[in-house]
């Protein structure tokens, strides 16, 4: 079964899966170029849903090359705001495990996101946090 087809699984059971599971998987995806990416995502964990998540994370808009709103979040109300206490970011082309992809750069934090293409329309990120482990993955699914 192929890395795509085993993220999907899953992404589909919001299930909780460690680091060690996915890395395998997501080194043998595809990379994806910035222009790419250029839209608003919706986001998800592979936590199985047992993340405390007091901003009520909602995805990632990705307005252009030079800005990013990293951090999309839902109000009470539904309606999704741009968090902004840890700012803004710009994606660019980076190299990750041999692999130049897209990569989110955040503008005033420590912190990467690696991207890597599932479908056109689903991507795997790997946060990058400096001084902390590389495990952190999570999902994105266009809108």
């Amino acid at each position: 079964m192929s890395a795509e087809t085993q993220l999907l699984e899953m992404i589909a059971t919001q299930a909780a899966y460690p680091a060690s599971m996915l890395m395998p998987l997501y080194v043998q995806l595809k990379p994806i170029s910035a222009a790419e990416i250029i839209g608003m995502w919706r986001g998800g964990l592979f936590d199985g849903g047992k993340s405390p998540d007091p901003i009520k994370w909602y995805g990632k808009r990705f307005v252009s090359a030079s800005h990013v709103d990293p951090l999309m979040c839902r109000r009470e109300d539904g309606s999704i705001y741009s968090y902004d206490k840890l700012g803004v970011a710009q994606l660019r082309e980076v190299a990750f495990a041999g692999v130049v992809s897209a990569a989110l750069i955040y503008d005033s934090q420590p912190i990467m996101d690696y991207f890597r293409k599932v479908t056109d329309n689903i991507i795997v990120g790997l946060g990058d946090i400096k001084g902390k482990p590389t495990d952190f993955f999570f999902h994105l699914t266009r809108e």
